[in-house]
């Protein structure tokens, strides 16, 4: 019999699926629309049916599922295995673990989204198995899990590593938690792009405003590029957002003293010249025996990273 640890990724607008082999391999991996109707009450039975139909396939006939590992978006009581609230699935106190537990009959672990993917990506990606890791994810927020002492770090309520709302700077614009200043607020793609358009009015003459004129719309890409290629304007923001998150990452890195710090999201596609960026920001700011066993890379497993995460819970939990 072969044994299969499933892997889950539940999203806003898909949910991932994976069958994983015990050394973190996909086998099979596929996708399923996610139900947002009568507040996402559809999306555990959803999950459930799209598994058992793909174990009747002849690939799998001679599978057994040892267990499921589940992220969900929002905030997530690991240990009860509970979802607290997940606004944009419409979720709130949801006992997962054990509703996909009745349907499934094989144990259910659950976990924060973000953490899963950290999970993943520290077993087969770019971690390297580290046993103090901080991961970071800069797309339309940012978003972040930790790993200390070889275990992910989830806090009195499931709040740690939530990377995106350490406050960076005081008075500072609002983010969507209703804070000012958050790290989100400057680092994230969206915080990234209005840093843009507030240059463009300063500076109408910058190769930035001319794109802009053009294109009709600008991204952190643009951005990006046209700092490579020396343009004042762009090299400005991406400085001084590499600044900020330089700083807060080696703050955070006296708490935990990472061996890795790996970023993702949609501004990771920047790649080299993020890191190289990053890296010099953090080097100023942190102590230099933080900063000599600490390298900061792009993470590598991609969109994979949360089936493999949630593969990795059962893994861990059955090992």
């Amino acid at each position: 019999m072969n044994e299969l640890l499933v892997g889950v990724d539940i999203g806003g607008t898909t949910v991932k699926i994976g069958f994983i082999t015990e050394d973190g391999n996909i086998k099979e991996k596929w996708e399923i629309p996610t139900d947002l109707t009568n507040e996402g009450t559809n999306i555990i039975s959803d999950v459930w049916a799209s598994i058992e139909s793909k174990l009747r396939e002849p690939l799998f006939n001679n599978s057994f599922i040892k267990g499921i590992g589940v992220g969900a978006p929002g905030f997530v009581d690991a240990h009860a295995g509970v979802i607290a609230e997940a606004v944009n699935i419409g979720w709130k106190d949801i006992n997962l673990a054990e509703e996909l537990e009745k349907l499934a009959n094989v144990p259910v672990y659950v976990e924060n989204d973000a953490n899963i993917a950290v999970l993943g990506e520290n077993w087969v990606g770019a971690g390297n198995q580290s046993r103090n890791l901080i991961a970071i994810t800069l797309g339309t927020g940012v978003g972040g899990g930790i790993i200390a002492n070889g275990s992910i770090l989830n806090g009195a309520n499931g709040m740690a590593g939530e990377i995106g709302h350490i406050e960076v700077l005081e008075d500072g614009h609002l983010c969507n938690c209703g804070k000012r200043g958050c790290l989100e607020t400057i680092a994230s793609a969206t915080g990234i792009v209005r840093q843009g358009m507030e240059m463009i009015q300063k500076h109408p003459e910058s190769r930035l405003a001319k794109l802009f004129q053009s294109e009709g719309s600008i991204t952190t890409q643009h951005i990006f590029e046209l700092a490579k290629q020396g343009d004042k304007a762009s090299k400005k923001i991406i400085d001084y957002t590499t600044d900020v998150l330089g700083k807060a990452l080696s703050n955070m890195s006296m708490v935990i003293n990472p061996s890795n710090i790996l970023i993702g999201g949609g501004v990771s596609n920047a790649g080299d010249y993020l890191t190289s960026a990053v890296t010099k920001a953090f080097r100023k700011h942190a102590l230099p025996r933080v900063s000599e066993v600490c390298t900061i890379k792009i993470c590598q497993l991609g969109n994979d990273a949360g089936i493999i995460g949630g593969a990795y819970l059962v893994y861990e939990k059955n090992s």
